[in-house]
């Protein structure tokens, strides 16, 4: 049951999140494949992350857009790759990459680098910063989860910086509801392509 009191853009939010989890959880595996390669080809050509000497990204998990591909293609390609550290506070930390076997898993079913944390405002010297979503508005508006932890994240993140979010290309869409701490993205990276906002 949803709260009373939250705001309506709350309420859309938690009602929009069980709709997009429950499309994403009956994905075949073989489209989630698909489209992880297809996403990681898109993003390798991108001039953005062509340019980039270090790249912020995740690991995906379940029927999220895969990464794993996408990881190992830029460090292939010489990138320096960072990822996520979840703290207790769901704050983000963070640690270099160096393929398969530097990753352990963590709590909450994630898999996290097993390098020495390099701390929060790691992220800020990032080129391309890669986040996690559920879905995105055509005016950057992404929605994700609800912790927070990368609304935190970006807000380390400076301005002109190329920040994607990775989703399948239904989850692109016209409206989002938004909340005066959510921070927009500048672009979503789908199977299809990169579209700029």
């Amino acid at each position: 049951m949803i709260d009373p009191q939250l705001s309506p853009e709350m309420t859309r939010k938690i009602a929009l999140r069980d709709q997009l989890l429950t499309v994403r959880r009956r994905r075949p595996l073989a489209e989630v494949g698909e489209a992880a390669r297809a996403i990681a080809a898109v993003l390798l050509t991108a001039e953005e992350v062509r340019r980039a000497a270090t790249v912020a990204c995740y690991v995906s998990v379940g029927t999220e857009p895969g990464t794993t591909v996408l990881l190992d293609r830029l460090v292939a390609a010489g990138k320096r790759v960072i990822l996520p550290v979840l703290m207790p506070d769901n704050d983000l930390d963070w640690a270099v990459y160096h393929g398969p076997t530097s990753l352990a898993p963590a709590r909450r079913g994630l898999l996290e680098p097993v390098g020495a944390p390099i701390g929060v405002d790691a992220i800020a010297t990032a080129d391309v910063v890669l986040v996690p979503g559920l879905a995105a508005s055509r005016t950057g508006i992404r929605l994700g989860r609800g912790g927070g932890s990368y609304d935190r994240t970006l807000g380390r993140v400076p301005v002109g910086t190329f920040t994607c979010v990775l989703l399948y290309d239904d989850e692109l869409v016209a409206d989002l509801p938004a909340e005066p701490h959510d921070r927009p993205v500048t672009a979503a990276a789908t199977p299809s392509g990169v579209t700029r906002f």
